[in-house]
């Protein structure tokens, strides 16, 4: 059995089985779930029709299958996620319209960021990372921003890794972030400015700002991405920390969001 699978609960299992998917719209034949979840094909099989069962795969004519609608019901209750997003989505929506830029939320789980919600701008550049999606700490505004208020062990551990910006393949020494993190916790603000080839070989700036709970726990980051030569990166500090500041305070509050 693969990877000790008679040691494994049925949950560790199904929960391989929709780790297989990571790509959004992403469909998968049998075969890639059994190979990517290291699963026998009648293992990944059954499973799977179970999962179609309770709506949390579906499966397509062709056979293939995708992610069902039941996992984004079930994501968009979870109570870290549910509240944030309902105080803060007025609030990012004003911050999308006076910028016209990307605006971006994200939580900690873990070693990763997730984002949990975004406001796209149409011509502002490809967001490498979509709703529900997992990015590094160490390379965007939102992840060094829950990075630099993360507990001491964890900044530890991932400053003693190889750290890789991606997709430029860019390294990026320990020393330099351990800086960059020492700014944020100092100014309550990341700058990430990314160089991508495009026509312009154009750059690509992130600024990013802590919301808190209460007690000033950082639980979450706000960030507004946009092309370094449409928006100077300081022209949108003051917006974003005010926006920041007011969606903390309504999380405090536990109030709900303006109408």
């Amino acid at each position: 059995m693969a990877r000790g699978e008679a040691h494994e609960s049925v949950v560790d299992r199904v929960f391989r089985v929709l780790g297989a998917f990571d790509v959004p719209g992403e469909e998968l034949g049998l075969a890639n779930i059994a190979v990517r979840a290291a699963l026998p094909k009648p293992t990944a099989h059954r499973l799977a029709s179970a999962l179609v069962s309770l709506g949390a795969l579906e499966k397509r004519d062709d056979g293939r299958y995708v992610l069902g609608l039941r996992l984004l019901e079930l994501a968009a209750l979870a109570p870290r996620v549910y509240e944030l997003r309902t105080i803060a989505m007025p609030y990012m929506e004003d911050l999308h319209a006076v910028t016209r830029q990307h605006v971006m939320l994200a939580v900690r789980e873990g070693d990763r960021a997730v984002m949990v919600e975004r406001l796209s701008a149409r011509g502002s550049g490809a967001v490498l990372y979509h709703v529900g999606g997992s990015m590094p700490l160490h390379s965007t505004g939102v992840g060094r921003v829950l990075l630099a208020h993360a507990p001491r062990d964890l900044q530890e551990e991932i400053l003693a890794r190889t750290l890789v910006l991606e997709p430029e393949r860019t390294p990026l020494p320990a020393r330099e972030l351990r800086a960059a993190l020492a700014v944020i916790r100092r100014d309550n603000l990341a700058v990430v400015h990314r160089t991508f080839t495009n026509e312009f070989l154009d750059t690509m700036s992130s600024v990013a700002a802590p919301i808190r709970a209460a007690g000033g726990e950082v639980v979450a980051a706000l960030s507004v991405i946009t092309w370094a030569h449409e928006v100077a990166a300081g022209e949108l500090r003051a917006a974003l920390l005010t926006v920041a500041r007011a969606i903390s305070r309504q999380l405090v509050a536990g109030a709900h969001p303006r109408t």
